[in-house]
């Protein structure tokens, strides 16, 4: 690693000014108006330098400056460049770019995208994208710096990470539409991302989020499915409140500036999933349900070896960067995809398990239903010790349900009380309601600066339902309701107290499938509308007008059959509940409650009015 070191501010706000500032548009556009897809062409044609390092008389790497004075440098991997060329190909080429203009690549401040083609058909099915950052941040995360590997699992559409060209900056994150993402997060995919600058960085070979799966299970281009697989990686001299795992033994024989390194160890796996199929154009992200199961000694993977040969690149090239030890990989360590799903529901040796369901169906990110997690009920705000501590998490509108011994492994159950999923063995649950979607997730919880910012509307008040299992039998038996937002429950409906039997059956996680949870989706759905029926016909026994739910009468797909029979059901049970209190008959609101608890309307015994 060569000495170079650049004076630089440590926190994530420098790199975006550093990039916006310092950068000119290319092809003389506004690059806030219309993005930039490909890198500038060179400032002066006519200044391009050609190196013929095997004096074979075809050039092995080209130099030449972009936006003004950036200097850029293509080195071709796979010696197919022409005399004349001025850049280099995007099958097998690298491009390294001296962002901070000090005459090394590579280094601090610097970005590098590296191509590899592994079975020499002409199209990449490899990125890997550097983007450094300060050379003073040091023994934590460093959230001015990428580095991730695109890996194409047989699509081969030429699709990896999205760059910003103007800016030269990794956008991986910008989107048409609400999903429509640039970077390939779609169908068949996978990426694998570390946040420490590569010189920081120990073993190229693992990551921290290792790897990202994308699973197409209908071959319509767009994910159906997501398992992220992270191995927290170790710093050195960790400090307080950095979010990394202990152990400075792995430092001691390494190159004092190496900051971080891997145990090659899951501690979190998440996986979600779009339970009803509905992604589509418009809509190519609408994961409904999340689990995450963390565990400090979760999964070993480090015999999982996965080589390739075409990042290993020209070694006279090495001279002109920072740290070259990046450019003569031979293979990456993580978890195989076949395997992603018993290591979460089998294998892993994991300590709690997480449950979301995103209720009021506005989850449109990229990667999951983002967790809640087991905090505070009541407080709510990014990073303030409630249910939504987590920045990317929706303030209101999600179900979170908890299971802290991880007792129930993961496996599922159709609760009869609501005809939800529900996490078996969670000791307790939440559920801030958000009817209709006021409190809009959007795409949050992006970096703005040095702060996490959410795009939604806060929420002043809101109403929630609070799950809990009182026998420690696995399944919920007490629910209780604060449907004014006063922060006090006021309606309490106890499975015990009401004769009422909590079991249910349950869902192995481990024997089901994706294919098995849709159309368990599709199963619950149905028996949601079907007991909404049963209860509309109950209201007209009684008498009661059923056109003020008029608008939740005419569902059009699975998604509005779960939600609308969910709010029949629910009117229905306090109109029953109001009526027979306003009559009366004290007697028949214990049945209602059996009837609802139970979710069957049928066992209410009334006569018709």
């Amino acid at each position: 690693m060569n000495n170079h070191s650049i004076t630089g501010k440590s926190a994530f706000w420098a790199i975006s000014i550093f990039v916006t500032t310092l950068f000119c548009p290319s092809y003389g556009q506004n690059a806030d108006v219309v993005l930039p897809f490909r890198l500038p062409f060179p400032d002066d044609m006519e200044k391009v330098n050609r190196l013929d390092f095997d004096k074979d008389g075809d050039p092995d790497a080209i130099r030449y400056t972009i936006h003004g004075d950036i200097p850029v440098m293509w080195i071709d991997d796979d010696d197919d460049m022409k005399p004349n060329d001025w850049e280099g190909d995007l099958d097998n080429d690298c491009i390294l770019i001296d962002r901070n203009k000090d005459g090394v690549f590579a280094g601090p401040w610097d970005f590098s995208v590296d191509y590899g083609d592994e079975d020499g058909n002409g199209i990449a099915d490899v990125q890997l994208i550097i983007a450094n950052g300060d050379d003073k941040i040091r023994h934590e995360w460093d959230w001015s710096s990428d580095i991730m590997w695109f890996i194409d699992d047989g699509e081969e559409d030429a699709n990896f990470g999205y760059i910003d060209w103007n800016k030269i900056d990794l956008k991986c994150w910008e989107h048409y539409g609400h999903t429509n993402f640039y970077a390939d997060y779609h169908g068949q995919t996978a990426f694998t991302k570390m946040n420490v600058s590569s010189f920081r960085l120990h073993d190229f070979r693992y990551s921290w989020e290792n790897p990202f799966f994308f699973f197409d299970m209908d071959n319509d281009t767009h994910s159906e499915m997501a398992i992220r697989l992270e191995d927290t990686p170790v710093f050195k001299n960790k400090p307080e409140g950095i979010n990394g795992r202990v152990n400075n033994a792995l430092f001691e024989d390494l190159n004092e500036g190496i900051d971080a390194t891997f145990i090659g160890v899951l501690d979190k796996v998440y996986i979600s999933f779009d339970l009803d199929n509905d992604n589509s154009a418009s809509n190519e992200f609408d994961f409904d349900m999340s689990l995450q199961f963390n565990g400090e000694e979760g999964y070993d993977y480090n015999q999982m070896k996965h080589p390739f040969k075409s990042i290993n690149g020209l070694k006279e090239a090495d001279r002109f960067l920072f740290d070259a030890r990046w450019r003569h990989l031979t293979e990456l360590v993580y978890p195989d995809r076949d395997a992603a799903w018993n290591i979460t529901f089998k294998d892993g040796n994991w300590e709690e398990c997480w449950f979301v369901f995103d209720e009021d169906d506005d989850c449109n990110r990229w990667e999951r239903v983002e967790l809640l997690q087991p905090k505070d009920i009541f407080k709510h705000g990014m990073l303030n010790q409630g249910l939504d501590h987590n920045p990317q998490a929706d303030e209101m509108g999600d179900r979170g349900e908890f299971d802290l011994d991880n007792s129930g492994k993961g496996n599922l159950y159709l609760a009869s009380f609501d005809g939800r999923i529900h996490l078996y063995g969670a000791e307790w649950g939440a559920w801030r309601i958000d009817q209709d979607a006021y409190s809009f997730q959007g795409y949050g919880g992006l970096y703005d600066r040095s702060d996490y910012v959410r795009s939604q509307i806060k929420a002043d008040t809101y109403a929630t339902v609070k799950y809990s299992d009182t026998d420690e039998n696995g399944f919920i038996d007490l629910l209780e309701y604060d449907l004014d937002g006063d922060m006090l429950f006021e309606h309490t409906l106890s499975f015990d107290a009401l004769g009422i039997d909590d079991e249910n059956e349950i869902i192995n996680m481990q024997t089901s499938s994706y294919k098995s949870l849709s159309d368990l989706y599709t199963k619950m759905s149905d028996q949601m509308w079907g007991k909404a029926q049963q209860a509309i016909a109950t209201l007209k026994t009684l008498g009661l007008n059923t056109s003020w739910y008029s608008f939740y009468m005419q569902p059009t797909s699975l998604r509005e059959k779960y939600n609308y029979g969910y709010w029949i059901n629910f009117y229905c049970y306090w109109d029953m509940r109001n009526y027979f209190k306003g009559t009366n008959q004290e007697d028949k609101i214990v049945e209602v409650d059996k009837a609802f608890v139970s979710g069957n309307w049928g066992l209410l015994s009334i006569s018709k009015n």
